[in-house]
Parts: structure tokens; C-alpha cells; sequence
């Protein structure tokens, strides 16, 4: 029945009921009486009930006219409010990301604005976690994932972002006259600290540099990049770690390659998506802008 139901008819019971007079509802509609009791007769027609009792030139709610004059009115205002919210909105789209925390503090963070910048309609969600999540079931647009790459559903689109260069990393301080970092060598004489999450471990770096030993059984050890970086711009020792997360800790002196910014190559992330969602705008923006920004980087 709800198919063949008027929205006119509605509007004109709604106002009605709530002046309790069709000459009232009339004026607020800009329509004549009788239109207004034209409407409601064809609605009590349709759901097969009376809604109002026409006393001389009065009209007094039915029950049933009471109580659904209490649902439609409490419809009016939820449509109402939604109108509200919609016209107060400063952005028409939400851009919700999911991404590993060290992408997301060394690398994402720093640069959002530069994307609002050129997307200001879309507010941009961030959330950081290391578990991956299932696209299909929750409410993320993009997934930033870390590591080797995982069976997806069927829908995914899986793109892999550019590969990265691993190289040793510490504060300038760390280096002195007693304790120099002018060979590789030297590393045996400060303390390495461990990422336990990288595809790459100090393991890895001495497979590629044999001459190098190294006790990497010794050293400082966490289980997130960001971390890792932390610590040695504190100055606890010589971290493991890509250039693409210490951009920021590499321009302003903070840090420093000792040997240099040539190192093991790694593709690490990849970006994930939605087949039935990658030609929404906001979600085409975001894999340009992020794109162009990683080649700008691997360029610079």
C-alpha cells in the first residue's frame, strides 16, 4: 500500500493535524481548504481509516488519526533534520583510511593537508592499526597494508606503492671522534636497534655487507617502525629503516645516513581497495594524490 501513498497527501494530514484545521493548514501550505480536505480524503481512502471527525466546520482527530499524526509528524522532523545536517555540512564526502602507524606518523600525516588542500570536500579519516581489515565488512575505504601480501576477497583491488630503500640511520650526535661511524665496520662499536617488524633486519643488511660483523643478537629492539626512528633520533643508537619514513628527520638534521642513501630495495605496502568502489571520486583523488606524492619522493 505505501507504494500508492501521496507525499502531498501526507503533507496536507500532517499540517491539518497539527493545527487541527484545514483553514490553517491551508495558509501554511499556500493552498485552498479544500484542497487541503481533498488530500486527506483521498489518504483516509487509501489506508481504509477514518483520521479525522468533521463536527460542523471543526475537524477533531480519530485515534487512529491521533496516533498516526504522532509516527508522520515524528518522520517530518527526522526528514527535517537530516535536511539540517546535510545543508550544515562543510564537506560532502568522507574519505575513511585505514593504515599500518609508522606509514601513517612518518609518512601520511605530515602530508594530509597538502591532499585537503586540493580535495576540500572531503574529510579524511585516519585510523592506525597493524592487523589488516576485511574491506568487506567494515567501514574503510582504503587499507594501507604492510608486508607480504595476504589472500583478499575476490573484490580487492590490490596495487603495491613504489618500492622502498633500506638504509642504517642515526642521530648526528651519535657520531664522535671516539666512537666514529666512518666505515661500516664501525657499527660494532654502538648499539643497533632492531625493527622487528621490517621485511628487512640487520640480518638481511649483513648477508649484503659479509665483510661487516656484527653481534646482531645484542641491541635495542621494538615492534614499530615509528619507534625504531624515535629512538635514534634520541640518540640510543643506529637504526634499520627506509628513507621513505625519515623524510621529515633527514632535512631537518635530525638524522643521518652515514654510509650514504644507496641500500636493499623493498616493496612493502600496498594499497587496497574495493573494485565496486575505486571509481568514486574521492577514492580516485586519494590514489592520484598518493601516488604522485610517493613518485615525487622517490624522485627527489
Amino acid at each position: 500500500m505505501h507504494n500508492r501513498i501521496s507525499l502531498k497527501a501526507v503533507q496536507a494530514f500532517e499540517a491539518a493535524a497539527r493545527f487541527e484545521s484545514f483553514a490553517l493548514a491551508a495558509d501554511e501550505l499556500f493552498v485552498t481548504p479544500s484542497a487541503i480536505s481533498h488530500q486527506v480524503k483521498l489518504l483516509e481512502e487509501l489506508v481504509g481509516v477514518r483520521l479525522f471527525h468533521r463536527v460542523h466546520r471543526a475537524v477533531v482527530l480519530t485515534d487512529a488519526g491521533r496516533k498516526y499524526a504522532e509516527e508522520i509528524s515524528a518522520a517530518f522532523a527526522r526528514i527535517d533534520a537530516a535536511t539540517r545536517n546535510v545543508v550544515g555540512a562543510e564537506k560532502s564526502d568522507i574519505l575513511a583510511i585505514h593504515c599500518t602507524p609508522s606509514f601513517a606518523t612518518q609518512w601520511l600525516m605530515p602530508r594530509l593537508a597538502r591532499y585537503s588542500a586540493l580535495q576540500p570536500d572531503v574529510d579524511v579519516r585516519l585510523n592506525a592499526s597493524v592487523s589488516p581489515v576485511d574491506l568487506m565488512q567494515e567501514e574503510f575505504d582504503v587499507d594501507i597494508r604492510y608486508g607480504m601480501r595476504q589472500l583478499q576477497p575476490a573484490g580487492t583491488l590490490v596495487l603495491p606503492l613504489p618500492p622502498e630503500t633500506i638504509v642504517p640511520l642515526c642521530a648526528p650526535g651519535l657520531i664522535t671522534e671516539d666512537r666514529p661511524l666512518a666505515s661500516m665496520e664501525d657499527l660494532g662499536h654502538h648499539m643497533l636497534i632492531h625493527s622487528v617488524r621490517c621485511l628487512v633486519t640487520w640480518r638481511d643488511w649483513m648477508r649484503q655487507h659479509r665483510k661487516v660483523k656484527l653481534d646482531i643478537s645484542r641491541g635495542l629492539r621494538f615492534d614499530r617502525s615509528f619507534m625504531s626512528i624515535s629512538a635514534a633520533v634520541d640518540g640510543l643508537g643506529v637504526c634499520l629503516d627506509s628513507l621513505l619514513l625519515v623524510e621529515r628527520e633527514l632535512e631537518s638534521g635530525r638524522l643521518v645516513a652515514p654510509f650514504g642513501r644507496t641500500g636493499l630495495q623493498v616493496q612493502a605496502y600496498t594499497f587496497n581497495v574495493l573494485k565496486s568502489k575505486v571509481d568514486l571520486p574521492k577514492i580516485r583523488s586519494f590514489q592520484h594524490w598518493l601516488f604522485s606524492e610517493l613518485s615525487e619522493d622517490g624522485a627527489s
